[in-house]
């Protein structure tokens, strides 16, 4: 398999990040588990949509889709550290 696709390696390495922000605050008592599970569900949620977006395009996502997506991670981004 080949490298991934520019936008999606930028969405993919925000999910990434995000996930050792999630579990660096929970480390750190700044969430709860649960708050975390759910954390983890929605950038999860995302990850799966980007998948699946990708599928339509020959494994590549547009301008558009990445730009729902980063929208999206923000949104989780924000929740992260509240």
């Amino acid at each position: 398999m080949g490298e991934e696709p520019p936008r999606r390696t930028e969405v993919n390495d925000r999910l990434k990040n995000q996930d050792r922000r999630i579990n660096k605050e929970l480390r750190e008592g700044e969430i709860t588990k649960g708050q975390a599970r759910e954390l983890h569900s929605q950038d999860h949620a995302i990850r799966q949509e980007e998948r699946t977006m990708s599928k339509f395009n020959n494994g590549h996502i547009t301008p558009a889709e990445q730009k729902s997506l980063n929208q999206q991670e923000n949104a989780v981004s924000r929740e992260i550290g509240k």
